[in-house]
């Protein structure tokens, strides 16, 4: 068997790779070693709007029930809800049904702890061989199901705890709530802020999550905010654990720059820890030169909101993301939170008195060129061993005098070498990205 889990959680094409099988057998096994095999514990099921999230729903929940779990349902919520209301209801377990920026075709399952943490590595490898193995557990008891009428409102409640006292009037604010699990509690939130709302893509109807729309989609948004004369809007993605905004030119505010903005609150704030931000290595490299002006730090981890979030816990860092706009503001909650970053978005706008496209000024966005060398599968790993590979990438460095950089990584699911260049000029990053791919790909293909 394939490996289930991947970076986020089990994914696939419901119904054909995602089956209500599979799903029941995630539910019986997560809930069984989670919980450690805890009679009537508690477990949180939410889910987007796909069309399959009933199913998926009914399939899990089955499997849950049948280890004498109890489950508790959320109905449609965003990920990040399921998180927060794990620790606000004391329960054992949490379980979201998203396939989050994906298209509606796919569908995925993923599994938070007690403490709203997704699921370490051993544990996954636990739940996926006892799926294979078919492994006998205690079947004696059987738990019951009951709705949680009021987690919209308790999540909007408990995030708008992270900004209190904050009143929002005189802000016109334009969403794309992608038709998906931010459709409901992103308006209501902000309208309870006193801002003016203007949504856009926010009636689901079980097929348009994420269609031409959200923080993957930008260009609708991007019009409708200079249509209405809107000061900022808000993308979100189909689950909303990330968003994305655009200022009032239409201009995008991406991961990288809402995270500096932030940091630099925070730090003024003495909120920040050791005034560091933790990214990954993807991360635009004016992301770091903006930090190294504004006298914050950075600390680098492996493409992936886990990576990130292994180093904030480690180390006690407050605030860390993606340039995708997973953003994770660890004293709030322990995922990426889209309305809880736009919250604080919109807090700085307030407290600076400052708009979004000068608060988006505190970096410059370098050019970015990415290229994929196609090689074996079993090679993909051996580049930094390859003397000719790893003199061309000192080479092209050391050209860009400190105004460029290189990053090569191979591929976590494909036979590919992704090469990755930044520095001041579009045409001389793609020369050499290709230049160095085809390197890669005569040496290792």
């Amino acid at each position: 068997m394939a490996r289930l889990f991947g970076t986020d959680g089990v994914r696939g094409i419901a119904n054909t790779e995602l089956t209500v099988k599979l799903a029941m057998q995630l539910g019986k096994y997560g809930a069984h070693l989670i919980t450690k095999g805890k009679e009537n514990g508690m477990i949180l099921v939410g889910k987007d709007t796909r069309i399959s999230g009933d199913m998926l729903e009914s399939a899990l929940i089955a499997g849950i029930l049948s280890t004498g779990c109890n489950v508790v349902r959320l109905g449609i919520i965003p990920t990040p809800a399921v998180a927060k209301l794990i620790r606000v209801l004391n329960a054992d377990a949490g379980v979201m049904i998203s396939a989050s920026h994906n298209p509606v075709a796919f569908n995925g399952i993923k599994f938070f702890d007690e403490n709203g943490f997704k699921l370490r590595d051993a544990l996954e490898d636990e739940i996926e061989e006892a799926i294979r193995d078919k492994r006998d557990i205690d079947t004696t008891h059987i738990g019951v199901m009951t709705d949680y009428d009021q987690a919209e409102h308790d999540y909007i409640k408990e995030t708008l705890k992270a900004v209190k006292g904050l009143s929002l009037e005189g802000l016109k604010v334009a969403l794309d709530c992608a038709n998906g699990s931010a459709s409901f509690v992103a308006p209501m939130a902000l309208n309870q802020l006193g801002a003016k709302v203007y949504a856009i893509h926010h009636e689901p109807d079980g097929y348009n999550i994420n269609e031409g729309c959200g923080s993957t989609h930008l260009s609708n948004l991007q019009t409708f905010v200079k249509t209405i004369q809107a000061d900022i809007g808000i993308a979100f993605d189909g689950d909303a654990d990330r968003m994305l905004a655009i200022d009032e030119h239409g201009e995008i505010i991406d991961g990288d720059k809402i995270m500096a903005i932030c940091a630099k609150a925070m730090k003024a704030k003495e909120i920040l820890p050791e005034d560091t931000v933790v990214s990954t290595v993807m991360s635009n490299l004016g992301f770091d030169i903006a930090l190294k002006e504004h006298a914050l730090n950075a600390v680098k981890t492996q493409v992936g909101d886990r990576y990130v979030l292994e180093e904030m816990l480690a180390n006690g860092y407050a605030l860390g993301g993606e340039q995708s706009g997973h953003i994770i503001f660890l004293k709030h909650n322990t995922t990426g939170d889209g309305l809880l970053t736009a919250v604080k978005l919109l807090e700085v706008m307030k407290q600076t008195g400052k708009s979004a496209s000068e608060l988006a000024m505190i970096m410059k966005v370098y050019p970015q060129v990415l290229v994929n060398a196609k090689v074996a599968n079993h090679k993909k790993h051996l580049y930094l061993q390859n003397d000719l590979i790893k003199q061309e990438i000192m080479t092209l460095e050391s050209d860009f005098h400190g105004k460029g950089r290189v990053l090569v990584r191979p591929s976590g699911t494909e036979p590919l070498v992704r090469v990755m260049i930044e520095g001041e000029c579009q045409e001389q990053l793609e020369v050499a990205a290709k230049t160095l791919a085809a390197l890669i790909e005569q040496e290792l293909g």
